[in-house]
C-alpha cells in the first residue's frame, strides 16, 4: 500500500483509504506534536488482517515522516506496535505499550 493511496481527511480527522468502494479508517485527535490514533475501521468486504496491519504500517510511517509522535489508544493499532518493535521510536517519552 502506497501512501499516495491513503487520505488525510484534515476535516473529520481521519486517514482513509478507498478500494473496491468500501472505505477503511483510522481516526485520530492531534494536539502539541502528538497524534492519538482512537479508532480503526475496516469494512467486512475488504477486512483480512493483512489489510488490517499494511494499513497501520503505512499510516505509522506517513506519521513518522511528519515528525510525530503516536499514542495509539486503539487496542488493534496498540497491538500492532507492541507486535512491530520498529515503530516503538514514534511513541512520546513515558508512553509504554
Amino acid at each position: 500500500m502506497n501512501t499516495e493511496a491513503i487520505v488525510n481527511n484534515e476535516f473529520l480527522r481521519q486517514f482513509e483509504y478507498t478500494t473496491q468502494n468500501e472505505m477503511a479508517r483510522i481516526e485520530y485527535a492531534e494536539q502539541e506534536r502528538k497524534i492519538f490514533l482512537t479508532k480503526l475501521s475496516i469494512p467486512k468486504a475488504i477486512q483480512s488482517k493483512e489489510f488490517e496491519e499494511e494499513f497501520i504500517k503505512t499510516v505509522l510511517e506517513m506519521l513518522g515522516d511528519r515528525n510525530l509522535k503516536v499514542v495509539p489508544t486503539s487496542p488493534k493499532i496498540a497491538g500492532f506496535v507492541r507486535r512491530n518493535k520498529s515503530y516503538k521510536s514514534l511513541l512520546p517519552v513515558g508512553i509504554k505499550l
